[in-house]
């Protein structure tokens, strides 16, 4: 990669997962600076400067990069800033990996539920509707039935609905959380859960990880929240050989030529059903995992495209091997209930076992997790991700891990809502 000392890159969104982004550009040697409407975001807190636009007022944030200099844009942790992000690069010139056909295709439900149709690739069952009103002239779907604004994410406005009459308190309240005004109705998908990460690099398409997902069903009739990720999926062979193709004919006709891509999959009876694309960084980090095995960083490589406008790695083929050299990985996701954090014991054994490359800690003690987070990813305390070689390996972390941490209220009860249940974790090859 070049050197980028004192390059100035601009940072869409603030969230704690964008700050190790901005922690990622800091040791690189670039300046940065943060935009983000929230005056207490955690990555303005370790930028060189920081402005409290919001992410879509896209011609305040284009006048304060041409007076500031900048070299690049980049989007954190946020699908919702994919769109501006675009149009900010566009209007100043530099590099972007999203182009409007993307943006189109990839930054909506509605979108992709249209690009799925276009391009032969099977998704969730449902429609597209902006009024309740609608559902009268609506062909029937089965309760239960998901709603979903059409352009949030990380489980905002989603509901598990199992009558009209809550469909429709669920629709309204969805389109309160769309900036577009629709929400997507679907099939309630309860069945084996898991997701695909690409990295596109000069024009081709590479699988970089495949995971299966592992959701909360504890939380009602909220969105189910993932508690943990295994890799690689225990449908890699079939997913590589059937899905596979399918998706890079989808990405070469898209003219996809440089970022990265989550595309997360429902499999029912053997078919997939694509849902909840990001083409961006994600939450869950994938890259993590990618890094500690394959010796390469997707934030690293985004902050150089960001600045250049090349990924800036020339081995990457090389490198990169999705089935994690017959190796295992998992992301531990630890959910809080609603309340004030009192007490966090045993994170700091966890973060020093030999086989945990990283710790997302989200929050920390006297800290509130409001109600309104609760069923979507704003309620996580932390991700953990842990490497092995053996499967059996990563079962007995998993475990062990749960008996060392607590985390309680200030009135001393257990706030950690769910946990991975290794038992359940079935059908893997083990080494």
């Amino acid at each position: 990669m070049m050197n980028l000392k004192n390059k100035k890159l601009m940072i869409l969104g603030g969230n704690p997962e964008t700050r190790v982004l901005v922690e990622i550009a800091n040791s690189m040697g670039v300046y940065t600076i943060v935009v983000d409407p929230n005056p207490n975001a955690p990555a303005k807190t370790i930028a060189n400067e920081r402005y409290e636009h919001d992410g879509f007022d896209i011609e305040k944030i284009v006048l304060l990069a041409i007076d500031k200099k900048v070299d690049g844009v980049l989007v954190g942790v946020a699908d919702i800033l994919v769109a501006p992000y675009q149009v900010i690069c566009e209007k100043l010139g530099l590099p972007c990996y999203a182009t409007r056909e993307i943006v189109k295709a990839f930054c909506s439900k509605d979108g992709f539920k249209m690009a799925c149709e276009k391009y032969g690739i099977k998704d969730i069952p449902g429609y597209y509707i902006n009024d309740a009103s609608m559902l009268d002239k609506l062909p029937n779907l089965d309760f239960p039935l998901m709603v979903k604004p059409v352009d949030n994410g990380a489980g905002v406005g989603m509901r598990i609905c199992y009558d009209i009459k809550d469909l429709k308190v669920s629709i309204n309240n969805a389109l309160l959380f769309s900036k577009k005004g629709g929400v997507l109705v679907e099939q309630f998908m309860n069945c084996d859960d898991m997701f695909a990460y690409y990295t596109f690099k000069d024009g081709k398409a590479y699988l970089s990880a495949i995971a299966d997902r592992i959701t909360t069903k504890k939380q009602g009739n909220l969105s189910p929240v993932c508690i943990g990720a295994i890799y690689p999926s225990k449908h890699s062979n079939k997913f590589i050989k059937e899905i596979n193709p399918l998706l890079l004919n989808f990405f070469e006709k898209l003219g996809i030529k440089n970022g990265v891509l989550n595309i997360q999959f429902f499999v029912n009876d053997g078919q997939y059903y694509a849902y909840d694309p990001g083409f961006r960084i994600q939450g869950e980090a994938p890259h993590i995992h990618i890094n500690q095995i394959n010796k390469f960083d997707h934030r690293k490589m985004l902050i150089n495209f960001a600045l250049t406008g090349s990924l800036g790695i020339d081995d990457f083929s090389q490198k990169n091997d999705c089935l994690f050299k017959n190796g295992y990985a998992t992301t531990i996701w630890v959910l809080l209930k609603s309340g004030t954090i009192g007490k966090v014991k045993g994170l700091d054994i966890i973060c020093s076992d030999k086989s945990v490359s990283f710790v997302m800690e989200r929050f920390k003690e006297n800290d509130i997790i409001d109600s309104n987070m609760i069923g979507t990813e704003r309620q996580v305390f932390a991700r953990i991700y842990v490497q092995c070689e053996r499967f059996e390996e990563l079962k007995e972390k998993i475990k062990k891990f749960e008996q060392i941490l607590e985390i309680q209220d200030i009135f001393g009860e257990n706030m950690i809502i769910d946990w991975i249940s290794p038992e359940s974790v079935i059908n893997y090859k083990t080494n």
